[in-house]
């Protein structure tokens, strides 16, 4: 059997890019706030049924918040870590495990994608 070397991805490579299907605000602390619509015509029956609100919103902290202002489509994770990193110095340790959780958990939830 033949074996390909494959080239290795490296994940602080990847290029973040917000979904243009996800709102989101800041807030007057300077705070996101990402905000999902309900308007799925599942969604719209279940919200009639069950008088459930018709968006919801998810509050990110300070640096949660700091990171989604630095997803542009342009920044590798490797740059928005070095950006964490002079932002919140120690307090962000470990950085790349805390800050390759977060990525996987806004691209589980389709709130962005990689280039």
């Amino acid at each position: 059997m033949f074996k390909r070397n494959k080239k290795e991805e490296n994940y602080l490579d990847y290029i973040p890019k917000k979904s243009e299907k996800i709102h989101w605000i800041e807030k007057e602390d300077g705070l996101i706030q990402i905000i999902i619509y309900r308007n799925s015509l599942f969604e719209r029956i279940v919200r009639k049924l069950f008088f459930t609100p018709d968006k919801y919103r998810i509050d990110l902290d300070q640096m949660g918040s700091f990171i989604w202002k630095h997803i542009d489509g342009e920044k590798s994770v490797y740059q928005i870590s070095q950006l964490v990193k002079g932002e919140f110095q120690e307090k962000a340790e470990p950085l790349y495990e805390r800050l390759i959780q977060f990525m996987n958990i806004l691209k589980n939830n389709k709130f962005i994608d990689f280039k």
